[in-house]
């Protein structure tokens, strides 16, 4: 999986916090990890809601780009309602940037 670098083409609120959409894909009762670029960990495919872009459109560019997963491949059978949010540690904000980004705000989706 790749390191999210492109945040200057993700929204940002005007809170301060990146608009993001997580997926956690399951195939009967195994779950999928993606190993992140440089082996730093393991994670469930994500990535950022672009301008204009729907965060259901997000999701299933997200998984294409991630794991090359067409949308006629997956079913989508759930997701929050709402966005949830949490902010960077401090060593993490790039102030040097604008909008300054003090955090994401995650909408999780289910798909098999």
């Amino acid at each position: 999986m790749a390191d999210s670098d492109s945040f200057m083409s993700d929204v940002i609120d005007s809170d301060g916090f990146r608009c993001n959409v997580g997926i956690v894909l399951m195939h009967r009762e195994q779950v999928f990890l993606g190993r992140r670029t440089g082996g730093r960990g393991w994670q469930f495919p994500q990535g950022g809601v672009r301008a204009g872009e729907a965060p259901e459109q997000a999701l299933y560019r997200e998984l294409d780009e991630e794991i090359g997963l067409d949308q006629s491949k997956v079913e989508l059978v759930g997701h929050t309602g709402e966005w949830l949010r949490y902010r960077l540690p401090a060593r993490y904000i790039r102030r040097n940037q604008r909008p300054v980004c003090i955090g994401q705000k995650q909408r999780w989706f289910r798909c098999e």
